[in-house]
């Protein structure tokens, strides 16, 4: 079964086209990379298929499920992780999963088990005196405990350590051992090719490749260079 299909799928802000036209077939269960410079429109396409933002043309479909049309079924199946971690400063790390449990209807669920999954301490203190890292993870906890179908990452290894990298990347094939069909869009592009099976390359919103991850430095090559290495 296909998880994401788009035909055409477009977002223009204002005048400015900063998603052409994207065509994708990512199958469930599997770890697709999307790669390209600031400002390709990686983070846009992610946030329209969460559908965060509304799309301006084109097609979509979640599991087989228009959003427009079941925009509750299709958000109930899909997590968004944004690079800017969206958590409650004052309170304790417990304190933020406790909220978010909470309001999807999991209230006699206990969010200890989120943390301890990302390597989390249960702790009292504030998310404010929480590391860079710490955060990251935290945010990790809240996607995991969303139990998605669909996991819409934007760049993982962002303020992590190398430790962190490694959780991470046991983190995205544990997700797809498990049946999650997981969507990254990352600069760490040596370390999430091995991780991932397919690979979009995108520029100035438009698709410039697809193909194999592992293959994915080829086609960066030639769009820099205009020569295949």
């Amino acid at each position: 079964m296909l998880a994401v299909e788009t035909n055409d799928l477009s977002r223009r802000y204002g005048p400015r086209w900063a998603l052409v036209r994207a065509n994708l077939r990512i199958e469930e269960g599997e770890r697709f990379l999307i790669v390209g410079a600031n400002g390709s429109g990686k983070t846009t396409l992610l946030r329209v298929l969460s559908t965060a933002l509304p799309r301006t043309r084109g097609d979509l479909k979640i599991f087989g499920r228009d959003p427009d049309e079941e925009r509750r079924a299709v958000r109930h199946d899909l997590a968004l992780l944004s690079h800017l971690p969206a958590i409650y400063e004052e309170l304790s790390g417990v304190e933020n999963l406790r909220i978010f449990l909470d309001l999807m209807g999991r209230t006699d669920e206990a969010p200890e088990p989120w943390l301890e999954r990302v390597g989390l301490e249960v702790r009292p203190d504030p998310i404010w005196s929480y590391s860079a890292g710490m955060k990251k993870r935290l945010s990790f906890a809240r996607m995991l405990s969303q139990k998605p179908r669909l996991a819409l990452i934007d760049e993982p290894y962002g303020q992590l350590d190398p430790a962190g990298f490694g959780f991470v990347d046991d983190l995205l094939t544990s997700l797809s051992d498990e049946g999650t069909t997981v969507i990254v869009a990352s600069h760490q592009v040596n370390r999430a090719r091995h991780l991932c099976h397919n690979a979009m390359l995108l520029h100035s919103g438009q698709t410039r490749w697809t193909g194999p991850a592992e293959r994915i430095d080829e086609a960066w090559d030639v769009l820099h260079t205009g020569k295949a290495s």
